[in-house]
Formats: C-alpha cells, sequence, structure tokens
C-alpha cells in the first residue's frame, strides 16, 4: 500500500526490456529485496539492491499500461516505499482468510514472464475485478483479466522461484482470498445485516 506522498526522485542507471535498475538515497534506507516500491505510481518489487542502486523486474504488462518502457538512462523517477503501519505493508490488506480455491487452466510463458489463468467458482467471480487485488496461495496479485469463470495474473521471475506458485502445473489447485474492501461494498450496497449482531 502507497500513499502516493513522493519521497524522492531515482535516476535510471540501466535498462533493459524486463529490468530497471535506479539510483536513489532516501529509500535505500530500509529497502530490502522482495519490499514493494512506487516507481513513477507503478508498483514494482525489489529483486536486487547494492550501496545506491535497486533493481526492479517489469512485464509486457507493466509496460503495456504505463509509461516504464519509455525510460532511458539517466531519467528521473518518482519512488516511494510501501506506507507503514507499525511496519511495512506491501501488496494490498490480506487477511488470510480464504474464500475457496481455483484450478489453474493455462500457463503461457510471456517473454521473462508468465501469464497464468484460473478457472474460479461464480461465487468469487463478482469480487474480481481488473487491475483489483488477488491473494493467490497467500501471495498478493494483480488480476490481469478477469470474467465470471476465470481471471489471470502476471508472474515475474523472483515470485515464480520464491513463491510455491513456481512449482503449480495447469491442474493444479490454489487458495484464493478476494479483496474485503469489494466484500464490504456488497454488503452495504445492498442492505444485508443478517450477519452484524448488535450489542
Amino acid at each position: 500500500m502507497f500513499t502516493g506522498l513522493v519521497e524522492e526522485l531515482g535516476i535510471i542507471s540501466k535498462i533493459t526490456q524486463t529490468e530497471i535498475w535506479i539510483e536513489a538515497s532516501v529509500v535505500m534506507k530500509d529497502l530490502g529485496i522482495k519490499d514493494s516500491i512506487s516507481v513513477n505510481g507503478a508498483c514494482l518489487t525489489v529483486v536486487d539492491l547494492k550501496e545506491n542502486t535497486f533493481r526492479v523486474d517489469v512485464v509486457p504488462e507493466t509496460l503495456s499500461r504505463t509509461d516504464l518502457g519509455y525510460l532511458a538512462i539517466g531519467d528521473k523517477v518518482n519512488l516511494e516505499r510501501s506506507a507503514q503501519l507499525g511496519g511495512r505493508l506491501g501488496g494490498h490488506i490480506v487477511q488470510g482468510h480464504v474464500d475457496g480455491t481455483a484450478a489453474i487452466t493455462s500457463i503461457v510463458e510471456d517473454g521473462t514472464s508468465w501469464s497464468i489463468e484460473f478457472q474460479i467458482p461464480n461465487t468469487l467471480s463478482r469480487y474480481i475485478v481488473e487491475k483489483g487485488f488477488i491473494c493467490v496461495d497467500g501471495a498478493s496479485l494483480t488480476v490481469v483479466n478477469c470474467d465470471e469463470k476465470s481471471f489471470s495474473i502476471a508472474l515475474i521471475p523472483y515470485t515464480k522461484d520464491n513463491t510455491v506458485l513456481g512449482l503449480k502445473r495447469v491442474g493444479s489447485t490454489v487458495n484464493i482470498e478476494t479483496d474485503i474492501i469489494g466484500k464490504y461494498l456488497e454488503k452495504l450496497s445492498t442492505g444485508d445485516q443478517a450477519n452484524i449482531e448488535l450489542d
């Protein structure tokens, strides 16, 4: 989670089709590998750190939705670390309350990333929105596409190598937790008070 308050301007020191290296100072003070960081408003994962430089991976979906693909060496970017509530909160609000399971129906390599599609029960599809949050086996991910029967995510190499998602195959089952905000909004909009106990 971020606040939208830019902490500093970083400088692109190296860039490829799949990776960006950024020189920084303020955010480096307590930045760690696996931390989320906002780069020009795009939440990316820190996958490597040097004394004054960090590296993030970028996937085709990120490049198609942002201006990161147009960056060049020497360009400046806005940087912000994840928000703190007694500690850094990367990803999104995950409760650890599994809503159900989904089956992997497709794994397609897309350059150095993987597009994974999941078949979901109709009871969960209403809580899943394009570019919304989704928790898959405890990993906070972004929904790339969705409909009433399925959704897909883009998996970067770091996540593939450091979570159980890298071990999954077509037909594997995963635990799904949808974004809690959608559930609250649905309850408020329908006026369903059946499960609320009043003193």
